[in-house]
Parts: structure tokens; sequence; C-alpha cells
């Protein structure tokens, strides 16, 4: 037997080796999925089957590269020649070869996302509809979700039931809007992204006697990785490429029903539940061990999954050892979450010898980084967020806070060009620029021309609108004097409309950008309720300037990484793939995770198990769970109910930080061999203390900061606010060294050295 079969175990061997008639392997969470399925196609080769013959099908241009280097390595140049790539890429490459079969040119023009809302935008615009009803995203995701089920413009106007449907939404017009766009698209010869798998199967369809049967007689075995992320249209595309008189049917699909979580891209977990119907004699081979994770992890993910409804059933195992308790973190606030999980990384990395890049923190939602980004940067622990931009980078944040920046200083040019504009009211770039040359000439701000600007000479229409402006900003200005950085900030968002124009926007990116647009006004909020020290010059200020202040350091870019040593901060859903020695699953409360966008139907909750299920098998060696009593939501503070995921976890798998009962279960922290009860009510909520201290005041010369190497821990300190207490740690980067501070009240506390006053 050839060498490269060595190295697998019986299953993975059996799996490699039949290579004729329907073949699924079910692969469970690093059971070493991508070994079998490049080591299969390497079989193929050896046994003398042409590389061109063979038509591997992956989900990222990444998986299909890293494919055929891996096979390479066995079977030399020849892996070249192997059809291997996303379905997109290899589609397009089939479609430039017959596109005069379906109408288009060979070189046809593939649109992106902006190319298709430029079309649309001006659809819309050009047929006089309300671009607040017809919003192009909400219009492009409807277009892309009637193509992934094969619903023509022509099917989508002949059925009644869709046009009632409209109607009842208030979009009467989407039929006309969708047989524009696929008419200019043609008229254009461009194929947007969703085209190149919808125009393939127009291809294969209509073409069934000479192109389709080119195909099939081209492409003797097909393999397609992850697929349990196929869409309806994908399936349908292997199917005709499959399915004809007389074939093999040499079709080798590799995925987990139990990873499927992408339903909201059009993904279907009924192409792989029903995979075995549509093909009796298929072979079924279950990759049941786990070469990645230890017991505790595994088990917690069989326990886990178990509970969804229907699913291929399989035990997934590991002879990994048993590894550490998966840790449970409960935190009173979402602000202590992030606390506690930047605590948790420096023990592991002082205690593990852990890397940075060893550790990744998992969210439900993107709008969930802000805590942890700042808890990170605190600690001087370095870090990346992937998937989406840093919370203070993205666009919704940057907006809101451009408004907030020019209620401070409305000579801030930059913050004046962004949100001018923007939500829009008549004021074009042509106008900016006139703008910005007038005050170049007169050597004054952008902000002083735009309150006298009607002495410019502009036309009435952008003078109107510019003055509306100055009027909205001045009319902020004058409040600052009478409310705090939180109703200033939501008033702003408000009133410049743009909290409207964001809850407007009603598909999955849209209520994302909403929900970041919220966590950025619930980080103002705890700003505002806080007794923490936000540096020396703001100590007691709560005003939207002091605000500014404190996150001026998250926003400086010469603050960014520029290494490959980071913690990385993602979605469960861009994590899907990846693994790490230590992983930390945040936020498991009932509404976040699981969201509670996903309780309307039992499918939609067996979803967010199987993301949850994905989240955990990320995890090596540590995996870490948390989640907060309370968060803010919307302003106001929100009191959570532990996640299900959590009571559905073995006791024995679990050692908590502190216990919870959702189910009547309850565990000691971990770190204790105490059985004793735990006094539940020191873990509710603080009730607020009223200040008795006012900021104003001059501090007694005697209280002040001291250099980090004059301390050690166990000294005594009298703080000038907080009393005496002990130094429990000191942590950071030099220059920028805090004390963990346990004081006398029973309080603890971090403060920054630069800042602190205090006495030894």
């Amino acid at each position: 037997m050839s060498d490269y079969l060595d190295g697998l175990n019986d299953i993975q061997r059996q799996a490699v080796t039949t290579i004729e008639g329907p073949v699924m392997v079910i692969a469970g969470p690093g059971s070493g999925k991508t070994r079998v399925l490049t080591y299969r196609i390497a079989h193929l080769l050896e046994k003398g089957i042409p590389p061109w013959s063979i038509l591997a099908l992956t989900f990222t241009n990444k998986a299909a590269r890293e494919m055929k280097e891996r096979i390479s390595t066995v079977v030399g140049d020849r892996a070249r020649s192997v059809w291997a790539g996303t379905f997109h890429s290899i589609f397009a490459r089939i479609l430039r070869y017959e596109a005069e079969h379906i109408g288009y040119p060979g070189n046809f023009t593939i649109y992106d996302t902006q190319d298709s809302k430029s079309v649309l935008s001006n659809i819309i615009r050009e047929n006089n509809l309300d671009s607040k009803v017809y919003s192009v995203n909400g219009i492009r995701s409807r277009i892309s979700s009637c193509k992934y089920n094969l619903i023509s413009p022509k099917a989508y106007i002949d059925n009644p039931q869709y046009l009632q449907e409209d109607r009842e939404r208030k979009q009467p017009h989407f039929q006309k809007i969708y047989k524009a766009y696929m008419a200019r698209c043609r008229r254009a010869g461009a194929m947007d992204f969703d085209d190149l798998l919808y125009q393939m199967f127009i291809l294969l369809h209509k073409n069934p006697g000479n192109v389709a049967q080119k195909y099939r007689d081209k492409f003797k075995y097909l393999m397609v990785d992850e697929f349990q992320d196929t869409n309806y249209l994908q399936y349908q595309i292997i199917r005709k490429l499959v399915n004809w008189e007389g074939s093999p049917r040499n079709v080798c699909i590799v995925g987990d029903d139990a990873q499927s979580i992408y339903a909201f891209r059009g993904a279907t977990i009924q192409n792989i539940l029903d995979f075995q119907e549509n093909y009796p004699n298929v072979k079924v081979f279950k990759l049941e061990q786990n070469y990645r994770s230890t017991s505790h992890i595994v088990e917690a993910a069989n326990d886990v999954i178990s509970n969804n409804r229907r699913q291929i059933q399989k035990k997934i195992w590991t002879d990994k050892g048993e590894g550490d308790q998966i840790k449970v973190i409960q935190a009173v606030t979402d602000t202590e979450e992030g606390k506690r999980v930047a605590d948790q990384i420096l023990e592991q990395k002082t205690r593990y010898h852990l890397q940075n890049k060893d550790i990744a923190i998992l969210y439900r939602t993107n709008a969930q980084s802000r805590s942890f980004e700042e808890s990170l940067r605190q600690h001087n622990i370095r870090y990346k967020v992937f998937g989406g931009l840093s919370f203070y980078q993205r666009k919704e944040i940057k907006d809101i806070l451009g408004y907030l920046r020019m209620i401070v200083n409305p000579n801030d040019e930059e913050a004046l060009r962004r949100v001018i504009n923007y939500p829009k009211r008549a004021i074009g770039k042509t106008t900016i620029d006139k703008v910005s040359r007038m005050a170049d000439q007169a050597n004054i701000s952008m902000w002083d021309l735009c309150k006298n600007v009607h002495q410019t000479g502009l036309s009435a229409r952008p003078t109107n609108a510019i003055k509306g402006f100055v009027k909205l900003i001045e009319r902020f200005q004058a409040m600052q004097s009478t409310k705090d950085a939180y109703e200033l900030a939501m008033l702003a968002a408000k009133e410049s409309g743009l909290l409207k124009l964001l809850g407007e926007d009603k598909t999955i990116e849209g209520m994302n950008r909403m929900e970041n647009a919220q966590g950025l006004l619930d980080g103002i909020k705890i700003f505002v309720d806080s007794d923490e020290d936000f540096g020396e010059d703001i100590e007691g200020d709560r005003s939207l300037a002091a605000y500014l202040q404190s996150i001026a350091l998250l926003t400086d870019q010469d603050t960014q990484d520029d290494t490959d040593d980071h913690v990385t901060l993602m979605s469960v859903h861009a994590a899907k793939g990846l693994e790490f020695p230590s992983v930390f699953v945040v936020g498991l409360e009932e509404d976040l995770f699981p969201s509670f966008m996903s309780k309307n139907t039992t499918d939609e909750l067996d979803e967010e198990r199987r993301l949850f299920y994905v989240a955990i098998t990320r995890a090596e060696r540590f995996l870490t769970i948390s989640y907060a009593k309370s968060r803010y939501r919307f302003g106001q503070i929100r009191y959570n109910e532990t996640s299900r995921f959590l009571d559905e976890i073995a006791t024995r798998n679990m050692a908590m930080s502190t216990p919870f009962s959702k189910s009547g279960r309850s565990a000691q922290p971990y770190g204790s061999s105490s059985g004793k009860g735990v006094n539940y009510a020191k873990y509710a909520a603080p009730k607020k203390k009223k200040k008795t201290y006012n900021p104003n005041t001059p501090v007694d010369p005697r209280f002040k900061a001291i250099n980090a190497k004059e301390l050690s821990v166990g000294q005594q300190i009298e703080h000038f606010r907080f009393g005496n207490g002990t130094i429990k740690s000191i942590e950071g980067a030099t220059g920028n060294e805090f004390a963990t501070i346990k004081f006398d009240d029973g309080g603890e506390k971090r403060i920054v050295l630069r800042f602190a006053k205090f006495k030894v």
C-alpha cells in the first residue's frame, strides 16, 4: 500500500480508497477532513485517472490552493491539471467557454457588490420609487434569494402568490426591478456573483445534449468540500453533472451537518440530510475521531449537538486525554465580562506560556467586540479583529463620532466632511469642494465659512442645506452644559437622522450596523454611569468632551499592531474551519446566543446550536465560556438569562467561576475544592453609590502619582478618594503600568499608575 495511505486511520483509508459510485464522508470537527479529500484525489491520480477528469469544488480559494499543494506532495506536478477551485471560479471558467449558448459574450464582466448596488440604485431612481421602501440592500438580497431558488423574473411575475406578498410588504414593483436588473446586466454583458451559479445551471439545463453532456463526459469524478454549506442552486448544478442515464455517479461529498451555519446566505442543511435519500446506494463513512481537542471539549460538543432534532447520528471521540475542564465565567456586566476575559488571557499566557496568536475570542455579533477591545488595550495585549473592521473603525461608528466631534470642536474639518451630507441633505461633493476652496482663500475654517454661507454666492438649495446643518450642530453645542455625554450622543444620533437611516435597512448587514451603533451608545452610557477613573484630566468629568478624550488612544492609528502575534477577535461564523489552543466563547445569554431572531422556529434554534457547536470545537486545549448577568442594550441595562446551551453541557466537563442555576444545576468555582454553598447575593448588580466627592476639589499634595518601580505587590497604600488598600498585582508595559488594588471597603479597582493619586 502506498506510503501516503499509511498515515490514515481505518475509516479515513476506506473513504480515500472507495472511488466508485456515490460516497458521503461525514467529517466531525478536527477529524482530518482535508486530508481525506486531498488524499482521495491523490489516490485517483495514482490509479491512473487523468487529472483533468477530476472536479473538486470548494468554498474558498485558500482551500483549493492548499488542496493542490497537498496533492502535489504525493503525486507531483499532475496536481496542477486537476480542476480544483471555488464554485464561482470553476463555473466562471466554464461560462467563458460556453457563454454564446446563453446569449452572453465570452468576455462578460463580473459585477461585484458595489456594481450591483449601483445598477439597482439607478433602476430605483429612474422609476421614481421610494429608496426607503425599496432599499438597495434589501432588493439585492431578495434578488439573490430568487436566483438561489431558481426563480426567474418571468416565473416570479407568473406567480400570483409572490405578487400578493409583494403588495403586503409594500413593494409591488419588486418584480419590475428584478426584471429590469436582469435585462440591464445582460445588456451590459455582465454577470453578478449569483449569476455565475444561476447562469451555469441555465447553461446545463437548456443545453443537455451538447454542453451538459460534454462536461459530464469530461468530469468522471466529482468531489465537493463543505457540502453542508451548499444552497439549493449549487446542489442542482451538481445533480445536473452527475445524474444522467448510465452514469456511475462518481460523486463524493465531504461535510458535517452539525456545522451547517450559513442559512442566512442561502445554504440549506437539507442537501446533506437528504443525500442518502437521493443516492440510495451511497457508501457512508463517518470520521468520528477528533485529533484537535481534549475530551472535556469533545464531550461537551457531543452533549450540545445531541439536542438537535434532525441530524446524522455520530459520536465524536478523542484520545488526546482529558485536559482542563471548560471554565465558565459569570460577570455582572458586559464591561466586567471584557475585563475578566482579558484577566484570564493574561493568566493563560503566564501559566501556560501561550502566545497571543494561540488565543481567540469568538462572539455571536460583531457589536460585542467593543468591551473586549477596550479591555485588551488596557492590558496592553495585542489583538486583531477579523471578519469586520475594528469597532471604532466601522463606518457607522465613525459617522456618529463625527457628529460628536463636531459638537465639541466644530473646526474639526475631517469630521465636518464626514457628516455634513450624511444623511443626505443636498450638499454634494461639488459644493463641499467649493466650500473648502473658499475657506482656503479666506484663510478661515470650513465651519466659519459655513456659518456665513449666505455671503458665498452659492445657489439657494445648498445654501439653505448648509444653514440647516449649522443650526443643527449649534443646537447640540448649546446643550453641552445641561446634558451628559450619553444624552447628547443619543440626541445627535436621533436628530441627525443617523439612527433612522440605519433602522431602515432590514438586511442582516443592516441590522448588524444598527447593533454596532447601539453598542457605541451603550458604551457612552457605561462611561457616564461608571465610577472608574479614565485619566487624570477627566476624573469625575462625564461630559462629551471627556468621553472623546477617553477613547482617543483607542482610535489612534499609531496603536495598530503590525506583528502576527495577536489575539484573534471574530464572529463564530468567521471562525469556521479555524482552530486555536485557547478559545473564549463569550456572551452566552438568551437572546444573544441563541439570538432573539432564532426563536421563531425549531430549525432556526437548531442552527444556533450548530453555531455554538462550531464555536466550542475550535478549541484545542482550553475552552472558556463567559456571560454577563446584565448588558446595556439601547441605553438601558437589561438583565439576562443564561443561555440554554450552557444547560446542555454536563457538569463534569465544566468548572464555574461562579455558579449559575438556570435549571437547578450549580457548581463550585474553578480552582476551589470547597463544597460549601455560595452566597448568590454578592453576585447581584451593586447599588450605585452616591458620590460624595467634588472632582474639582484640590487634592492634598501628599497624594501623587508614584513610579511603578517604587511599588511592589503587597504594599499598603492610601488613595485620595478610595481610602486604604493593598496592591494585589502590577501589570502593563513601561509607562502604562496599572495596579490592581483591593480596598478595605471590599472593592477592587484597576488604576493606571501615571494617573493615580495615592501615597504608600
